[in-house]
């Protein structure tokens, strides 16, 4: 089953530290976000492989914005 990597708030995405096919653990940072001079990480909510990823470094995202899916 297919998980979404949601935004925790709105940002510009920092860095990207996977790519499609990457194997994942829980809790493992994904995407780091930027927001009021702070680098957010986002961390994977389930262990599993990188599906398909959503957004570039550069992109600015709203708050709950699906950055990536694990499966």
């Amino acid at each position: 089953m297919a998980e979404s990597v949601m935004a925790p708030m709105v940002g510009k995405v920092f860095q990207i530290q996977c790519k499609v096919g990457d194997k994942v653990k829980e809790d493992q940072i994904l995407i780091v976000l930027e927001a009021m001079k702070m680098e957010i990480p986002v961390m994977a909510p389930v262990s599993g492989a990188i599906k398909e990823i959503k957004v570039a470094v550069g992109d600015t995202v709203e708050s709950d914005t699906v950055l990536a899916i694990i499966e």
